[in-house]
Order: structure tokens, then sequence, then C-alpha cells
């Protein structure tokens, strides 16, 4: 059974309430989504759905249970991920993700951290936090959703944007260099760093699913379509164009050396599992050589 959604008619929560008992559950994602969020309110076309949905596809497919979860999401359209989850959820501060959800993983190391942001929250306000948690290797799974612009507050230039890309701020061309997170990840001691795009929807579910049994602060980079602040004055098209283009411009070159998987505006994008090593986490460096002391002097 179809239910469609009518922006121009009010949203009767209490008759989906009924129709959804009367059906015994509209969608089998029903138990992950928070009841009346939905419909959400990221643009037709955006990716956002997309990676939303790959997250719960990834919880399914490693049975972690939802009261062992967690997300914490910063600020932007990314960060209202955490709005539509139903689970503990966090949406904290302007690129502040980081260290909420660090706080929270040293004070309950047995649940399953994840922080869900966009490019301009963790690599602009908040990078010093995503360097200094790489470096430490804090027990985190980063998702970041790269959408090139600060698409929420109108399309502006962000960390990401590659040269030459028009935005509300750059409109005859940006004209700084462009971050490469994966080799900044990589660099900063992520224990575990991959990119893919919303097209690639099966590989991100396993890679997401494959994090969470990785020890240490890993980083998935997700490029996503947004259509309204990125693709319409940088002529790609709608949001369907620009899933189209990830198919035909996207290699897969799992093992890329970070160091040459940069993105030109309109180029080839480099996709896949980059690196992914063992060293210890930072909570076990605590544990090891600070507190172990403070119970041998107590003895």
């Amino acid at each position: 059974m179809k239910i469609r959604y009518q922006p121009i008619v009010p949203f009767d929560q209490e008759g989906f309430n009924r129709l959804k008992d009367e059906q015994h559950g509209l969608h089998p994602d029903d138990q992950y989504l928070k009841p009346g969020r939905i419909p959400h309110i990221w643009c037709p076309g955006c990716g956002l759905g997309v990676v939303l949905n790959t997250y719960i596809n990834a919880l399914k497919m490693t049975g972690i249970p939802i009261d062992r979860s967690v997300v914490v999401s910063g600020i932007g359209c990314t960060g209202r991920v955490a709005g539509y989850l139903n689970m503990d959820t966090y949406h904290t501060t302007h690129g502040r993700a980081i260290p909420f959800a660090t706080g929270l993983s040293l004070t309950r190391p047995d649940l399953s951290v994840t922080v869900f942001s966009g490019d301009g929250d963790l690599f602009a306000i908040g990078g010093n936090h995503f360097i200094h948690a790489a470096r430490r290797n804090v027990n985190l799974k980063v998702i970041c959703v790269n959408n090139f612009n600060y698409g929420m507050t109108g399309g502006q230039v962000a960390p990401t944007t590659p040269v030459s890309a028009r935005t509300t701020t750059t409109p005859y061309g940006n004209s700084e260099a462009s971050f490469n997170l994966p080799y900044l990840a990589h660099a900063s001691g992520a224990v575990y760093v991959a990119r893919w795009t919303t097209f690639h929807a099966r590989q991100l579910v396993n890679a997401i699913a494959e994090t969470f049994s990785i020890d240490g602060f890993t980083f998935i980079e997700v490029i996503a379509p947004c259509p309204v602040g990125y693709g319409r004055p940088n002529k790609i098209g709608s949001g369907l164009d620009e899933m189209i283009y990830y198919k035909e411009n996207s290699i897969v070159q799992n093992g890329a050396d970070p160091r040459n998987v940069d993105i030109a505006l309109k180029g080839k994008i480099v996709v896949g599992k980059f690196s992914e090593e063992k060293r210890p986490t930072f909570l076990g460096e605590y544990e090891e050589k600070i507190l172990k002391k403070f119970r041998r002097t107590e003895t």
C-alpha cells in the first residue's frame, strides 16, 4: 500500500498512526525512525535520505541493538539526521559533534557512537576537533556527507568546494584550494578511511557495517548531491543528474594512496576503501598508562 504525502495538505498524524496500527507497520524501517518526524525536510534530489537509509541497513546487517547505538550530529543539513532516528541521538552545537561524541564514547565504551555531519561543520569550525580525535584514536565512527557547500544556509563556499566551483559567495569561481578529506583523515591518524558516493549505496552499507567492528577512529566520506546549493550554480543539473554523474565518473580504487584522491570540479571521483590499520585506542592507552597506576597506588 502506497502512502503519498501532499505538501499542501496538513499532515494527519492521528490518521497516520491509526493506519500504521491497522497495517502493523507501513515500512520495514519504522522501528528505526521517529514517529511523526517523516516526511523529512531535505530537498528533492538531496542525497541525505540515501545516507540515512544505508546507516539503518548497516545496523540491520550487524544486528547492533538500537539501545546500544548512539548518533551525534552537528549543525547543517546532515545534522538533521539525529532528529529522524528512533534511538539516543544528540543534535549538538556548530562544529562540536566530535567533542560531544568523545565524551560519550569515553564514559560509555559499551555503546557504538557514530558521528554524522557535513563537510562544513566537521572541517571548518570543527576542523581541529576532527584532527585531534583522529590523532588520539578515539573510538568513534565518523560519517561525513560532503556536498561541497554550506547547503542549509544558502550555498556558500566550504572547505571542500573545488577550485573554480561557483557558490553564492564565490560567484566567479572558488579561488581557494579544497581539502582532500581522506588524506586529511589518514594523516591525522584515522585507522580506517573510505569514500563512497550515494550512488554506491551497497558499498556504503558494507563500509559502515565494517567500521562497527573496528576499534578506533574511523572515517567514511560520502559524496552526495546538493542540487539546489551546488548543482544549480555549477550547471550539474538535478539530484538524479548528479547520481548519473557519480555512476559515470567514479573510479573504484581500493587501497588508493589518499594523497591522490582529491576531487576537481566535474572531475573523476576515486572511491573505495583507502586504508586500514590497527593501533591502540585513546581509552585503551589511558587505562593502561594512567588508571593502572592509580589502582596500584591504592593497593
